[in-house]
């Protein structure tokens, strides 16, 4: 058993198929998942685990070249998400689930707030 990191084993194993350019949309639970992406569903009820910590969980796993949110996001996920990425790129919502469909991979969060939705694009370690 891994002693650190991610446990889940679903998504650790998700997480080691990504490569260089591939989506990851991270949404909250009310978000429409798209057909097609491999899913994780870490909702466990309203508020867990939050956007957050599936953010800064997926962070310290994942290396990040850009991010893509919702022009609706607002409050503590969008401080969140201007923190982790300063280039931000913002969208209309109807966009962003546009563009989830070509996501690799969705994991579901127990986020309950609107628009705690980002799409974001894996970079390489080197």
């Amino acid at each position: 058993m891994k002693r650190a990191g991610i446990l889940n084993r679903q998504l650790c194993g998700a997480l080691a198929e990504l490569g260089h350019g591939d989506g990851v949309l991270v949404c909250d639970a009310g978000m429409p998942i798209p057909d097609g992406p491999r899913v994780v569903d870490l909702a466990f009820r309203a508020g867990v685990p939050s956007f957050a910590e599936v953010v800064e969980g997926l962070l310290a796993e994942l290396v990040v070249e850009g991010a893509t949110a919702a022009e609706e996001l607002r409050g503590r996920n969008r401080a969140l998400l201007d923190g982790h990425f300063p280039g931000l790129s913002l969208v209309p919502h109807e966009r962003l689930k546009e563009l989830s469909a070509g996501a690799r991979l969705v994991v579901r969060t127990g986020e309950a707030r609107p628009y705690a939705n980002v799409l974001l694009r894996c970079g390489v370690f080197f």
